[in-house]
């Protein structure tokens, strides 16, 4: 059977690894950054075209099965790919990794939007640690001091008094903790993305008692099915893959 994996994760990384050794696996990337981890086997970067361009595509690959183990912020791609997979009538799942979730010694405060993160930010002391990725750091330009890291840069000049950090996880609490303690953060914004890559900055926060402003995830498209782990989607591969045969 042939398995599209839409990626960039390390979950997606996983899958492909570990699916090739039953299924034609193809990993597409989005081709948003300048050097990604590429998984094993055959990769595909760039868009297609939106629903109707996936639609085409799955039907011309005669695609048996999508995982969409894209950021779980990713929700113009998973919106695309939950339409054209009903269209292609292709059965799909999305693996999304556990969302944090706070513990007794942190202070977070929960925003839906880029813009309600920003104005919650701007309540606390400032600089503001921005690790939200690139594509909305624009939502941020009215706060003055700002340390945004980034994997690569956002291609447009930034305020003054902003600094940028172009750097790729995994992080160390310890690493996190002095650059906090370095920049004398007041605040950090975030997105929860889930997973032990960046969990770090949330544990140094944590340590040096730094509010935690955490930006929700989107809801997926009604009806959609999900589910947590690697495991489980291997499981669910498997059963559709009994059903075709």
């Amino acid at each position: 059977m042939r398995v599209l994996i839409l990626g960039g994760t390390g979950e997606a990384r996983a899958l492909a690894r570990r699916l090739q050794e039953e299924h034609e696996v193809v990993s597409s990337l989005a081709g948003r950054l300048a050097d990604p981890v590429l998984p094993d086997g055959k990769v595909r970067i760039g868009g297609f075209g939106g629903a109707e361009g996936l639609t085409a595509w799955l039907r011309e690959q005669r695609i048996g099965a999508v995982l969409d183990a894209t950021h779980p912020f990713a929700q113009g791609i998973t919106t695309n790919a939950v339409a054209a997979a009903r269209v292609a009538r292709t059965p799909l799942l999305v693996v999304h990794r556990p969302p944090w979730l706070p513990g007794r010694e942190d202070t977070w405060e929960a925003a839906d939007t880029m813009d309600d993160a920003c104005a919650l930010a701007a309540r606390f002391g400032q600089p503001v640690f921005l690790t939200i990725g690139r594509q909305e750091m624009r939502s941020f330009t009215a706060l003055r001091s700002v340390v945004a890291r980034v994997i690569d840069p956002p291609g447009w000049e930034l305020p003054g008094g902003w600094h940028l950090i172009t750097q790729r996880g995994p992080f160390r609490t310890s690493e996190e903790r002095a650059l906090m303690e370095h920049f004398c953060i007041g605040v950090l914004v975030t997105k929860n993305s889930g997973g032990e890559q960046t969990y770090a900055k949330l544990a140094a926060a944590r340590e040096l008692g730094i509010p935690v402003v955490m930006v929700r995830r989107p809801a997926l498209p009604l009806g959609t099915a999900a589910v947590s782990s690697t495991r489980a989607a291997v499981r669910w591969v498997k059963a559709v893959s009994r059903e075709i045969c």
